[in-house]
């Protein structure tokens, strides 16, 4: 089965402050490919399709699992992130939403 493996997000209005948030609060490391474009290589991902009308988004929902969620709450805190949703429990875990500097929204989920 095909899978996708790479998520995008827009960071032109921000990218240095937007690489540091992520650096920041998951310890992500990245590769430079230029003066505006850098990423992060040999991560896995799964895609979710949510047909809730009133909260999908109109721009896709990276979803971020961590082992510790409540950790994660807190560093994307400090690191500068907005929080969008409180954590909340949904069938098979936890979870949150937070912007980034660049205005894009993310979620943070672990298990229950």
């Amino acid at each position: 089965m095909a899978q996708i493996d790479y998520v995008e997000l827009p960071s032109a209005t921000a990218h240095e402050l937007t690489r540091a948030f992520y650096t920041k609060a998951f310890a992500w490391n990245f590769t430079e490919f230029g003066p505006d474009y850098a990423a992060t290589e040999g991560e896995t991902v799964d895609v979710g399709l949510n047909g809730q009308r009133e909260e999908s988004l109109s721009a896709p929902l990276p979803v971020i699992r961590v082992d510790d969620l409540d950790a994660a709450f807190d560093a994307v805190g400090k690191a500068g992130g907005v929080i969008a949703k409180p954590i909340f429990a949904f069938p098979g875990g936890r979870r949150f939403h937070f912007i980034d500097p660049s205005g894009s929204e993310l979620a943070v989920w672990s298990t229950a």
